[in-house]
């Protein structure tokens, strides 16, 4: 009896080892969730802490091994999900198998560089797949939100991962610099949210303030707050499942009856730094690669060349690439850049400057008008006096007793002594907005365009239009020490605003200072302003009475000059 006790002892304490040691262990099997995720953890700001994910493994058919889906799938780590929104954007995509195709095609000359970021990052294999969402991998895609390339960096993003965008170069576009920067950029969301990629992907597309908004929120009606619990925008609520099922769909290609096509796991491209500002056909012709071709693999930059402050890397086809370096090396200095075409796009980037200035100008102006027509519609406060009656209240304030009553609810004509009305201000008269109209046009009449031609300097075209050279430089936001470029188009003032613009960059300048000189035989306006550098309109303007009259030897003229201008040039000038 005591021999059996003890063996039964002795198994039941096996068999609560067994139970601790089973309990213990960590399931190997892919992670799966289902149509209810998990509600997120409360702490660490709310968050659910996510460890690395593992690399999920796939029974990837022979034909694939050595191509690039081979190493996509082996890179894939975010756990298989069931939901119908999946499910919604999975069977659109299978409806389509022509898209499909046209996708692949697209991605082949750009995968190969992403994966090697993705493996550098350590981040999720799908993400290599996120530009079929964001821009169908066209890497000029350009969206009405202002965001562009294949990653669909809006501006701000961009510079803030030093993305640069000026008028030569727009770094989201930048196949190369735009993959380090949204990989870089999508392993951040995914720190900021605890490693929970969904969230992180969701905020790719919506901002990461808005996701924690809606996490908030959620927190606050005592909700999950995982990304299929939030409430987002529709384009949010579809983009994450829409990645996952076109993550799926390669992964299962087979099932779905997908033919993936035979795209070798080798770089389709390398990148080469040329240095120094360089022609793009004259890239193209290096690496004998027709243009069409390179700029697919080059789409960053906005000009015929590379930008001239840089950066100077290209892609260049890897079975050219060699030869693009030798052909480089060869390459006269004097030959990188078409100077024609760079002139002519300098030229055109100047007009557009130009007309950007203005658009902005006329739009500062336009609201002032508006800004001054809302005050003009606004109300005012009336305090009635004694005796005065609705209709000697409506006279007064040159309105209606209608409006009065209108305004204030009044059912009568009844007002008494004290009482505050609201006073409705009539809209601009039809006089008002023809005085407005005529004067807008007689501003427009008193501004000329002059282009400028081969020898053309500040001071020969200010003695055209008898103005002085800064005079005009001041008018086109500019100084005259700054070079002409030909074919530039250079505002003109003329009467009455050529006076006031006079009046206020010389006689209210400091800098200036003025001078008796006195009128020598055979002197002519003409003379005496390109001895000063000063304009005969300035001249006469100055002189209003003498320099109406002929000029006699001894006549004293008044002439404004620089400050800075030497006494040794006053002597020289006056001999």
């Amino acid at each position: 009896m005591h021999v059996n006790f003890n063996r039964s002892v002795r198994f039941l304490l096996l068999l609560i080892s067994l139970i601790a040691t089973g309990c213990s262990q960590t399931s190997k099997d892919s992670l799966s969730i289902n149509d209810q995720p998990p509600t997120s953890s409360y702490q660490d700001n709310s968050y659910a802490k996510h460890s690395l994910l593992p690399r999920r493994k796939f029974n990837t058919p022979l034909a694939y091994k050595n191509t690039i889906w081979g190493r996509l799938l082996s890179l894939y780590s975010l756990p298989e999900i069931n939901n119908p929104r999946i499910d919604r954007e999975l069977n659109w995509y299978l409806q389509h198998p022509t898209d499909l195709a046209v996708l692949q095609e697209r991605a082949e000359p750009y995968l190969h560089l992403i994966l090697d970021e993705i493996e550098a990052k350590n981040i999720p294999g799908e993400l290599a797949l996120l530009p079929v969402v964001e821009s169908a991998f066209l890497p000029d895609a350009y969206s009405k939100s202002d965001a562009s390339g294949l990653w669909q960096f809006v501006p701000a993003t961009g510079r803030m991962y030093g993305l640069k965008q000026n008028a030569w170069y727009d770094g989201r576009r930048d196949i190369y610099a735009s993959t380090k920067a949204a990989t870089a950029y999508l392993k951040h969301l995914s720190e900021t949210f605890d490693g929970d990629w969904l969230l992180a992907l969701a905020s790719y597309n919506y901002g990461k303030g808005n996701v924690r908004k809606s996490i908030e929120k959620n927190e606050d009606l005592n909700l999950p707050t995982d990304y299929w619990s939030l409430s987002l925008p529709e384009e949010t609520l579809n983009y994450v499942p829409r990645l996952l099922a076109i993550a799926r769909i390669f992964a299962n290609a087979e099932k779905y009856n997908i033919h993936l096509q035979n795209i070798p796991n080798k770089p389709y491209c390398e990148v080469v730094d040329v240095n120094y500002q360089l022609d793009l056909n004259k890239a193209a012709e290096l690496a004998n690669t027709p243009l069409n071709e390179f700029l697919k693999l080059n789409p960053g930059f906005n000009r015929s060349s590379t930008a001239p402050e840089g950066p100077h890397h290209l892609l260049i086809p890897v079975a050219q690439a060699q030869t693009f370096k030798q052909n480089l090396a060869q390459l006269p200095y004097d030959d990188r850049v078409d100077l024609k075409r760079y002139h002519e796009e300098t030229v055109a980037q100047i007009r557009h400057d130009a007309t950007v200035a203005q658009k902005r100008d006329d739009e500062a102006v336009q609201k002032r008008h508006d800004e001054a027509q809302a005050k003009a519609a606004s109300s005012h406060q009336y305090k009635v006096k004694s005796g005065e009656s609705l209709l000697a209240v409506a006279f007064k304030n040159h309105t209606t007793v209608k409006s009065i009553q209108q305004a204030n609810h009044l059912a009568g004509n009844s007002v008494h002594s004290g009482m505050i009305l609201k006073i409705p201000t009539q809209n601009i008269s039809a006089d008002d907005t023809k005085l407005t109209a005529k004067a807008s046009k007689n501003n427009a009449s008193n501004t000329q365009i002059y282009v400028v031609k081969k020898g053309d300097t500040f001071w020969n075209i200010g003695q055209k239009f008898s103005v002085s050279g800064e005079t005009i430089a001041e008018w086109n936001k500019t100084t005259s020490k700054n070079a002409l470029v030909l074919g530039q188009k250079l505002t003109i003032k003329t009467g009455k605003q050529q006076l006031t613009a006079a009046l206020s960059t010389k006689e209210t300048n400091s800098s200036y200072r003025s001078i008796s000189y006195t009128v020598k035989q055979g002197d002519s306006l003409a003379q005496i302003s390109r001895k000063f550098h000063v304009s005969m309109a300035d001249l006469r303007k100055w002189n209003s009475h003498e320099a109406s009259k002929s000029l006699v030897p001894g006549k004293k003229l008044k002439v404004m000059v620089n400050a800075t201008y030497s006494e040794n040039s006053l002597v020289r000038s006056a001999l």
